[in-house]
């Protein structure tokens, strides 16, 4: 089952590695993690990398709108096919741009 179900775990944001006080940690947009499994999907392949205390994105940086779109194809849609009528437009989840890329580095061959 686990073979045909695609599991992508992730969060809206990820969180900065130091805290702020007594309120917790703050929203980090610049260091977030996101993993997935099952689907066809290589165990143990790992894409990017944050610097040493886990505050920036700092190697194979991947945009949210090519992470989608890579779920999408993995899916087996198209992001630029799949659209949505939002206040008379035609808008799609992976806004104008996004590319799949890196759907063949992470699927089993």
């Amino acid at each position: 089952m686990l073979e045909q179900t695609l599991i992508v775990w992730s969060g809206e944001f990820g969180r900065t590695p130091t805290s702020q006080g007594s309120g917790g940690r703050d929203h980090n947009p610049n260091g977030f993690t996101m993993w997935m499994a099952g689907g066809g999907i290589r165990g143990g392949k790992i894409i990017g990398a944050t610097d040493e205390i886990g505050l920036r994105a700092v190697e194979d940086k991947v945009h949210i709108h090519d992470a989608h779109a890579t779920i999408l194809s993995l899916l087996g849609l198209d992001h630029r096919k799949l659209t949505f009528l939002f206040q008379g437009r035609q808008q799609r989840l992976t806004d104008v741009g996004g590319s799949n890329d890196l759907a063949p580095r992470l699927v089993r061959s």
